[in-house]
């Protein structure tokens, strides 16, 4: 089976006669299944995370497309943001935001807005390649004049609520980018880091000799230091160590290894109010350096004692607040350590300057120790650049007021996996941060807030009407140019020059692909095209794009933006290791693609393990899929192929009468069941192995134990009942994996209603065009399936004790006893009963309760026993020759044996017709003339034969 050529041949046909659209006619008139995209970027080629999430997708809406739903599904690209900028910055050359304003930001912005296509073909390849149906033709297209006014009018909605605002705060900030972030961006940007921490002595006014012992992994903060930090209800001491004292929390005595004695033992509210020196002394606007208390003092780590910077941290600003702190800017907007200040290190980057001052605070021996400590540290998503938690003015959206509604609407919500619901993603909402929208970059949706000048009324726009006159480009720099009349004064509005978080362009998608309200608005709001059925991405978008969709549908009051999600876990290299280039260990899509077909990438994907778990991407284990699932389940079908006549003609109803048929066909009926009830509940994984169970069992039971009903039927309706019920199965199997396996389902399927006499009404132009197949309870026979199980576990155990004992399965035996009698009497246990004596290869079975043992086979092997033991291994050599000659199934042959030994004379005078009615074989007249000498070993036996094909 080469099947990434069956799948080329599949694509050209579905292309040719439109497949796709035709599923959307086909269910135009029935109820909707709402999709949202999440829109990707084009800026960077696919890689198999995306291929993962495109795969969960397509099969959710192929689907509920044979469930008979309408499933129109827009494709969508992300196009603004840094990703963008940062590639345009690397081809031009530009390592500064006053580098991207010398060259202009009009011809900057011209060319991010080229750069988002630059893999746009390739995105298309691998989506039609691995067959998700999307809509490619009519994107959403997030940089669209469009688009941009209908993000205008939500954000316009926000500030009509009061909720969006201007303040100053510590936001984290990528001095490299020079903007700051939102939370749900700095979340995608944790690792792990091993670095320096410093102990510090800052020493305690009008005390000599004594210090409070500090501890930072943020040395250059430590000149922006106004207070410290302890907590009220901690206990210090007061130790003495040689001729210094120090103070630090008695939990913590445990970072000091020098000698000392306790002289004093209190709580933290004691120290509150103390004063002490400041290791970099600075102008200050109101008074500091003292001690204050603080809820957020740990004892975990550290010495209880916090140093703290308001200009430099979220904690620290707050506390500064409360207590009337001030304030130091002690480090440039491009990250470095101011000049001019007196700071060691300046105009370094400040990790940099982190061992400058480290030398001088060691060489004024302020520095007690340092050590490696290990830690989370937020990282630009974009460039990779260490963040800094940096004072400064945003616009932000007060997300803490709409909490409570944000916990509701996602109680509304159904994840898979479940645990996120609560977890991951209800943990996020419980901390929820207020939303730091305004970035100072250019190439992005422009912030619609016009501010006078004169008297600083603000104004958020909400539609390009409210201009005068029209504009060809909503983007900076050419709305930057717009000036509004101030309705307060005499004066000019202008816009503040700030774009927004992109992940606010992706959030509102729901709304802004339609551009709602200007158009579609009755389709949104009659519920139409909103809220979505389904989504699905990485799990990295729980606080990405999973997080803003909900965020600003309960912003505009609208509920929760989709109603159930599949959170795909992240695709990792064979050893566990996230895939890069820099490691060398990605695998391209595509190479795997063109070496084991698509159906084999998202068979794999569906299957090794659950949907939320990381997947460490393996091509063994994609190889052994290959050819133990996709080998399996073609190998039954081209046995049917192989032994079913083209004038078969199927059966609309047939009751079948042999147990394997009625096992099957209830086996095929609980899977069924199992799949749909999976899949209306978004699992994915469950059905897909569900699956993969069956094709084992059709294959290595109901196939191998109905072979002589194929090969050597005793009647025309016995071949036909077992016909009816493979192809019956194979049919039904093929609409069931449609939704997972599109290509290889639409080669069986089409094989199967072309080749044989199926009724025109009864065809579809393909697969994809049939109804998911649903179970008929009534064929389900849960006491056979079980019986059954109980049969091959018999089977099983005595096969174990035949290849113990070294007897091969073609080695008849007397005699098989079993302890439990279940199987025991009845018409259909006899069946059974008849299936265990075939595959054990026994003449009798009979039940023994006083066996100590499960079973027990009768090993003893008599004259009559082993001789046709004897001519059935003889068939089976006859049989490779027949393979080696490369004859056909129904080919007869004629045999001459040369003997001269008496014993093997005996054995062919007894088992002469059997020997020929198993090989299609005859007798050979005097003009024999072999096409093929052999010589067969049976046991001690020694057995000449000639072969030659004859033309009967």
């Amino acid at each position: 089976m080469n099947l990434p050529e069956i799948e080329q041949k599949i694509l050209k046909l579905w292309e040719k006669k439109r497949i796709f659209p035709k599923t959307l006619a086909r269910n135009k008139k029935n109820p909707r299944f709402v999709f949202f995209e999440g829109p990707p970027t084009a800026n960077g080629r696919p890689g198999l995370h995306h291929v993962e999430a495109r795969c969960f997708k397509d099969i959710i809406l192929r689907y509920k497309t044979m469930r008979g739903f309408l499933v129109e599904r827009k494709a969508g690209w992300d196009t603004h943001g840094l990703p963008v900028e940062i590639q345009v910055e690397k081809e031009l050359g530009l390592k500064t935001k006053k580098d991207v304003e010398k060259y202009g930001i009009g011809k900057f912005n011209k060319k991010c807005k080229e750069s988002v296509w630059q893999f746009k073909n390739e995105w298309e390849k691998m989506t039609e390649r691995i067959a998700f149906w999307l809509d490619l033709k009519h994107p959403y297209i997030t940089y669209e004049n469009n688009y941009i006014e209908s993000v205008w009018h939500i954000l316009k909605q926000i500030w009509e609520k009061g909720l969006l605002y201007k303040g100053s705060k510590v936001v984290p900030y990528c001095p490299r980018c020079g903007t700051s972030l939102s939370s749900h961006e700095v979340a995608q940007g944790y690792e792990t880091v091993k670095e320096p921490s410093v102990y510090i002595k800052f020493p305690i006014k009008a005390e000599s000799a004594s210090f409070f012992l500090v501890w930072t992994t943020t040395p250059w903060t430590l000149p922006a230091n106004t207070a410290l930090a302890v907590g009220e209800n901690i206990s210090y001491v007061k130790i003495k160590s040689g001729e210094e004292s120090y103070i630090l929390a008695k939990e913590r005595l445990g970072v000091f290894h020098q000698p000392y004695e306790i002289e004093d033992e209190f709580l933290g509210g004691a120290l509150v109010g103390r004063e002490y020196e400041p290791l970099f002394p600075m102008r200050l606007e109101r008074p500091g350096y003292r001690v204050v208390a603080a809820d957020f003092v740990s004892i975990e780590d550290g010495t209880g004692i916090v140093h703290i910077a308001p200009s430099f941290g979220i904690e620290d600003e707050q506390l500064g607040q409360k207590e009337g702190l001030p304030s130091l800017l002690t480090v440039e907007l491009d990250g470095k350590i101011a000049k001019g200040l007196g700071i060691p290190g300046e105009g370094k980057f400040v990790k940099d300057a982190d061992e400058d001052i480290k030398t001088d605070l060691k060489k004024r021996r302020f520095l007690f120790k340092e050590e490696i400590y290990e830690h989370e540290y937020p990282f630009c998503w974009r460039c990779g650049t260490p963040l800094l938690y940096y004072a400064k003015t945003s616009w932000f959206i007060k997300m803490t007021a709409v909490k409570e509604s944000l916990l509701e609407n996602n109680e509304k919500i159904n994840w898979e996996p479940a645990h996120l619901k609560n977890g991951r993603f209800g943990e996020w909402l419980r901390e929820v941060k207020d939303w730091n929208l305004s970035r100072e970059r250019f190439w992005g949706t422009p912030l619609p807030v016009w501010e006078c000048e004169k008297c600083k009324q603000i104004k958020v726009v909400g539609s390009v009407k409210e201009f005068e006159g029209k504009i060809r480009d909503l983007h900076r720099p050419y709305i930057d140019k717009v000036v509004l009349p101030c309705p307060v004064c005499d004066g000019e509005m202008r816009r503040v020059p700030a774009v927004i978080d992109v992940w606010f362009d992706s959030g509102a998608m729901p709304f802004a692909q339609w551009h709602y309200p200007f158009e579609n608005r009755e389709k949104i709001e009659q519920g139409f095209w909103f809220p979505a059925d389904f989504i699905s991405e990485a799990v990295d978008q729980t606080r990405g794009w999973f997080y803003t969709l909900v965020a600003i549908s309960t912003l505009l009051d609208k509920g929760p933006a989709f109603k159930n999600v599949i959170s795909v876990g992240h695709v990792l290299d064979a050893k566990g290791q996230k895939m890069s280039k820099s490691k060398g260990n990605i695998v391209e899509p595509m190479d795997v693609i063109d070496q084991f077909g698509a159906d084999t990438i998202r068979w794999y994907l569906y299957t090794i393990n659950q949907a939320g778990e990381p997947k460490r991407f393996d091509l063994k284990d994609v190889k052994d899929k290959f050819n133990k699932f996709f080998g399996t389940l073609y190998n039954t079908f081209v046995f049917f192929q192989t032994y079913v006549e083209k004038d078969f003609k199927p059966a609309r109803n047939f009751e079948p009468k042999n147990i394997l048929d009625k096992w099957i066909l209830s086996l095929f009926n609980t899977l069924l069941d199992e799949m749909e009830e999976g899949l209306e509940k978004y699992d994915v994984v469950s059905p897909a192995r569900a699956f993969e169970k069956f094709v084992e069992n059709l294959s290595n039971w109901y196939v191998r134990r109905s072979r002589r009903r194929f090969q050597k039927p005793e009647s025309v309706r016995e071949k036909n009942e077992a016909s009816q019920t493979l192809y019956f199965v194979l049919l039904s199997m093929a609409k069931a994996a449609a939704p997972f396996i599109p290509f290889l389902t639409e080669e069986i399927y089409l094989n199967l209603t072309k080749n044989y006499k199926m009724k025109a009404r009864d065809r579809r132009e393909s697969v994809h065009l049939c109804e998911f197949p649903l179970a008929d309870k009534k064929q389900i026979n849960r006491e056979l399936e079980e019986k059954m199980d109980q049969a091959r576990e018999i089977v099983a155990l005595a096969l174990a004790q035949r290849a113990s004992s070294g007897i091969k399965v073609r080695q008849p035996l007397a005699l098989l006893e079993i302890k439990n009698p279940e199987l025991d009497g009845g018409s259909g246990n006899q069946a059974l009963l008849e299936l265990i004596k075939d595959e054990i290869n026994v003449k009798e079975i009979k039940f023994n309760p006083e066996l100590k043992e499960e079973l027990q086979l009768d090993k003893k092997i008599t004259k009559e026993l082993r001789e046709e033991g004897m001519a059935r291994e003889l068939v089976r050599q006859i049989q490779d020759a027949r393979k080696q000659m490369g004859l056909k199934r129904n080919d007869t042959i004629a045999l001459k044996f040369h003997i001269k030994e008496k014993q093997a004379q005996n054995l062919l005078a007894s088992w002469q017709d059997f020997i020929f009615k198993e090989t299609y074989a005859q007798a050979a007249g005097d003009e024999f003339k072999s096409d093929l000498e052999k010589e067969f070993q049976i046991d001690e036996l020694k057995i000449r034969t000639g072969i030659a094909k004859t033309n009967l």
